[in-house]
């Protein structure tokens, strides 16, 4: 492949988070994994539990990262695919039903988009509006649990639909940050769909799986029966609440709380054996702070429980509890904490992995790439590919994206490849120069389609309501 096709076969990304903002772009190699070429990440500051609460501060994220990406490219980006998650994200199950008069044709696909449209015209809150129609299941006449119903014959065809909804303002603020960033939005997805499609693979879809991704801000749950989306929420809180509980309970900087949590902290206080001291520099030359490695793991482990007593409660309510053979998958930078598979599983009594999103990737990605913390960036990028079809109509789509090739020095280069790493994020490498324990410490480790929002979408919308 020339460069100049490698360029028009390029797909972006855009994870706008509560902790970070990273920009990733990534094509499809002669085997269908994805290659990465560009990535950039820096820490999000205008976001707070996964909505956007300062446009200017957002808008400066993400041209950094962008330019980062573009630099590691060495091209020039104009349309990118952004992720959007929050707390004002909701679900509902409806049911439908399209009376077909010629009970002698098959059923088409035009059936089932007219069953499909029809879920667009529910009655929901103001500022509502729906993101997502997942058909779950058909029935043809008195024939049920169809799930492609292509091809039959029949008067009566019935769905059951998953639909996923969230805030309009939400939404649009996203997008009004990107454009003022110099950037086009082609669509918008739900980063719980995003996250799935990059660390669980086919098996566990059918089998039956929760994925649970604990970010900065939230905590997206996701259910998988049959191959299928079951059940989404969002828990309106994730890692940042973790740092608050520490900040307060051991009475440090919220800079110091986070360092402690990521190089010291564990998610189940009896696996601490050593019990080691943590010493904290004292404050404009007040006294060390020493905290015991057991302590820490206590206050982390009480709001950890409560992350899972509230996912347990929505599986629950799901009523999938029981039916979640793969069990469950933690991803999001919050994973990352020591032990929290073992308190998953003794917590809500099913099988626990950490998921990286490593299913997609070609040989060769970095370390850094496969943290957990790149779940929903890697999974925007494989479900944006995922939805131009062929080969031919991908590679025409994305000539759009890209410009020419933009060529830099070799010094502009490599003053970028250390712009290039992850900056501090909930679960990054702290600087921890400034703690010290009683004993040395272990080596730190770190770190199928779905319906797509499109931007004009949301511009049906007036201004007025913002």
């Amino acid at each position: 492949m020339n460069e100049h096709l490698k360029l028009k076969n390029t797909a972006v990304a855009l994870d706008i988070g509560t902790t970070k903002v990273c920009a990733i772009a990534g094509q499809l190699n002669e085997y269908g994994k994805l290659e990465i070429v560009g990535m950039g990440v820096v820490r999000s500051e205008g976001v707070s539990r996964g909505v956007v609460s300062n446009i200017d501060k957002t808008v400066k994220a993400i041209r950094e990262a962008v330019d980062i990406a573009e630099r590691n490219a060495q091209c020039k980006f104009k349309i990118v695919h952004v992720g959007i998650a929050g707390q004002h994200i909701k679900s509902l199950h409806h049911h439908g039903l399209l009376v077909r008069h010629d009970s002698n044709t098959e059923i088409n696909q035009d059936d089932i988009d007219k069953l499909i449209k029809d879920m667009y015209k529910l009655v929901l809150p103001p500022g509502d509006k729906i993101l997502h129609v997942v058909p779950q299941e058909y029935t043809v006449d008195d024939e049920q649990d169809i799930f492609d119903p292509i091809g039959m014959s029949g008067v009566r065809l019935e769905a059951n639909f998953h639909i996923i909804t969230g805030q309009i303002s939400a939404s649009r603020n996203i997008l009004r940050c990107v454009e003022k960033a110099g950037l086009e939005v082609a669509d918008v997805t739900l980063e719980p769909i995003a996250s799935a499609a990059s660390v669980l693979n086919d098996q566990e879809k059918e089998a039956g799986v929760a994925l649970v991704d604990i970010g900065g801000g939230t905590t997206d749950i996701t259910i998988f029966k049959d191959g299928i989306i079951r059940h989404t929420c969002v828990i309106p809180f994730g890692g940042n609440v973790i740092t608050k509980d520490i900040r307060e309970g051991c009475t440090v900087m919220n800079e110091q709380a986070e360092k402690l949590k990521v190089k010291f902290g564990s998610a189940m206080a009896d696996e601490i054996v050593d019990n080691r001291i943590i010493t904290i520099p004292g404050f404009k030359g007040r006294e060390h702070k020493e905290i015991s490695e057991k302590n820490l793991a206590r206050i982390i482990q009480a709001r950890v429980e409560e992350i899972f007593d509230y996912v347990l409660w929505e599986i629950r309510r799901s009523g999938f509890e029981t039916k979640l053979i793969a069990g469950m998958v933690l991803t999001g930078g919050g994973s990352l904490l020591k032990h929290i598979d073992l308190l998953a599983e003794y917590h809500t009594g099913l099988h626990t992995r950490v998921g990286h999103p490593v299913e997609h990737l070609a040989h060769g990605y970095t370390k850094e790439l496969s943290s957990p913390i790149f779940s929903t960036a890697v999974g925007l990028l494989k479900h944006t590919i995922d939805n131009f079809g062929d080969k031919t109509q991908y590679i025409e789509e994305f000539k759009r994206i890209t410009e020419e090739p933009r060529f830099y020095d070799s010094n502009t280069q490599q003053g970028n490849k250390s712009q290039g790493k992850v900056m501090e994020n909930d679960q990054n490498e702290g600087d921890d120069d400034d703690m010290e324990t009683s004993e040395t410490p272990k080596k730190k480790g770190i770190f199928n389609k779905i319906f797509s929002l499109t931007k004009d979408f949301f511009e049906t919308v007036p201004d007025s309501e913002f």
